[in-house]
């Protein structure tokens, strides 16, 4: 982008507009937000994470990896790190409609927007499952919404060898240690 609006928050319009320079370009709530290209550990996760969601995923769904937008509101377009939606959402260029469940990889860059503001865009947009993992914990902690309700419950913490077993969006069982990039 080489000049950006100064007079209003940014749109999915000014966003399209970002170079191809190997940062990931986001907006929350109108607001850039640039992160640098993710780290061998990182990848590592997300391959092993999709890899094993894309395993176990009824046929009504589809796994995908960043980039990829996922467009919250006029103001907030995402790239979850991993994230499943349902076939009949997505689009050729996007996903304009929440995913069933986003997961982010935490990296010293990101964890921060992740376990704050990422994580209540997503709650209030109604992503029902939301997930970050830690490579260097190695660790995953999950939330989900409330049936009734639009809030998001810990589902599950665990760490190392524990596994992680969800039942939404579908069943599948994770291993943390068994997605960092040291094994």
């Amino acid at each position: 982008m080489t000049t950006l609006p100064r007079s209003r928050p940014l749109t999915r319009d000014d966003l399209a507009a970002a170079p191809d320079d190997g940062h990931r370009y986001e907006l929350v709530d109108g607001i850039l937000v640039v992160t640098p290209a993710p780290g061998l550990s990182h990848q590592t996760v997300v391959l092993r994470l999709a890899a094993a969601l894309e395993a176990a995923r009824p046929s009504a769904l589809r796994v995908l990896t960043a980039p990829f937008d996922v467009v919250l509101a006029a103001d907030t377009v995402v790239q979850p790190d991993v994230l499943v939606a349902r076939r009949m959402d997505l689009t050729g260029r996007d996903l304009p409609a929440p995913p069933v469940l986003a997961v982010e990889i935490l990296s010293p860059s990101t964890r921060r927007i992740d376990l704050t503001l990422k994580r209540s865009r997503y709650e209030a947009a109604g992503v029902g499952s939301y997930w970050v993992v830690d490579p260097d914990e190695p660790g995953l902690v999950a939330w989900e919404l409330e049936l009734e309700g639009s809030r998001y419950v810990e589902v599950g913490r665990v760490s190392g060898d524990e596994p992680f077993r969800a039942e939404r969006p579908f069943e599948v069982a994770l291993v943390p240690a068994d997605l960092a990039a040291d094994r």
